[in-house]
């Protein structure tokens, strides 16, 4: 269990109640919904360069006063094409690609894409027991990391400044920890098909206990900071309220999804890796407005750390692999060779060079998989045709599904509410223009 806390929302029935019959009072809101308002309309662009919309996302607002008629989302400003470039490259080359999608979760992009390929091999379920807990490591910080920049960068967008602070400090620890562990710290490109690139270094797993005790305290004060505090209730409670129907509807995932009070985690949905093996609560919200789905990530980071802690706890090998367990599967024709064996043995030196100049051989065939990322599901479909690289590769990214819902969430709210919105849904524009 999470440490001395009980997750819980306070008075939840009674906000779930109060806005349900607001809903039922108020007119409904759509396109034309504000057409016989009196005055005139101003169409004002928010973004693709402004703070609060968190990279290169554009808002056209139809503003009547101060009051959102109308918001029509404009993605397509960093002029990339993953999707494609991932035809012309083989199946390993495509893993630094993914860095880039959601970029302050690289870990865990990685360990998707690599899960997917995997699928296609058939070989997801030959993974090394440690492979699988090192993975599952790896997932749970990206999401801690992510969550602590979205809190803070959403708590500055309200004006509370000094939060921000906080979950940056913290996210630096993790960024040493990957640069322990990877060589790198913002894209790691850590993972690889068949395991990972290599084993944890001497002493890692012991830093990673001692930076989730730190993190469960500074989790602690952030919430002593905002949860109960009057300005950060105001300007969330009641505010961008998405209703489980609607949230289904348009597609939400991620704890946008379960701040609506829709408990649907791929990790416990369809487990994958070692999850099924490990306790941890999937929260979730009752109101879905701005403030539950605070509260929803807020718990989520307590959960990755129980999670880390039971993986810790489990690493087969121990911490620094005293028993030497695997952290890929033995196959030369997926995982490239030790390099002493390469300096050795003609048949690894010829399995190294069909990897690095063909890649893998994949069989023909057709595969999804999704991965509970910190936006949200985090999906790659795969159709090969067989060869070293994919004949078609499509990505589900979360951040591009949750931001489709502004169109109907934004009209009725008042232009100083935008920021919050946008700031709660925590959407990442990596991932949005693929």
């Amino acid at each position: 269990m999470s440490t001395g806390r009980t997750f819980e929302f306070g008075d939840t029935a009674a906000r779930a109640q109060e806005l349900a019959q607001a809903r039922v009072e108020a007119p409904a809101v759509d396109d034309g919904a504000w057409e016989e308002v009196a005055g005139d309309r101003m169409v004002v662009n928010m973004g693709p360069s402004h703070p609060s919309t968190h990279g290169v996302l554009r808002i056209v607002l139809e503003l009547d006063g101060e009051v959102i008629t109308r918001a029509t989302p404009d993605i397509g400003y960093l002029h990339r094409g993953d999707e494609k470039i991932a035809e012309n490259m083989t199946w390993t080359q495509f893993i630094p690609y993914t860095d880039r999608l959601d970029y302050l979760a690289p870990l865990a992009n990685n360990v998707a894409y690599a899960l997917a390929v995997e699928k296609l091999l058939g070989i997801h379920d030959r993974l090394p027991p440690r492979c699988q807990y090192i993975r599952v490591i790896c997932a749970e910080l990206a999401r801690i990391s992510a969550h602590l920049l979205g809190l803070g960068s959403f708590a500055m967008d309200v004006g509370a400044v000094t939060v921000f602070l906080h979950t940056f400090t913290e996210r630096e620890k993790i960024y040493n920890l990957c640069e322990a562990l990877t060589g790198a710290r913002f894209t790691t490109s850590y993972t690889r098909i068949g395991g990972v690139s290599r084993d944890t270094p001497p002493g890692w797993c012991d830093a990673v206990g001692r930076f989730v005790e730190e993190l469960l305290r500074t989790v602690d004060e952030v919430e002593t900071l905002l949860t109960r505090n009057r300005i950060w209730v105001d300007r969330t409670q009641g505010l961008g309220v998405i209703p489980p129907e609607l949230a289904v509807a348009y597609g939400l995932t991620g704890p946008n999804l379960r701040g609506s009070g829709v408990a649907h985690d791929l990790r416990k949905a369809h487990p994958y890796l070692c999850y099924a093996e490990l306790e941890f609560d999937v929260p979730v919200g009752s109101a879905g407005d701005c403030y539950d789905r605070y509260l929803v990530r807020m718990e989520e980071m307590r959960q990755s750390a129980r999670i880390i802690r039971q993986c810790l706890a489990r690493m087969p090998g121990g911490p620094d692999n005293a028993t030497g367990e695997p952290v890929c599967v033995d196959d030369g024709k997926i995982v490239l060779p030790p390099k002493r064996k390469v300096l050795t043995s003609m048949e690894e030196l010829i399995h190294q060079f069909m990897l690095v100049t063909e890649g893998i051989n994949c069989p023909p065939g057709e595969v999804y998989f999704g991965h509970e990322n910190p936006k949200g599901e985090l999906g790659f479909y795969i159709h090969s045709r067989g060869g070293g690289a994919p004949w078609r590769l499509k990505i589900r990214s979360p951040s591009f599904c949750n931001l489709s819902i502004l169109p109907r969430l934004l009209p009725g709210h008042l232009v100083g509410d935008v920021p919050a919105i946008l700031g709660s849904l925590d959407f990442v524009m990596g991932e949005c223009d693929r």
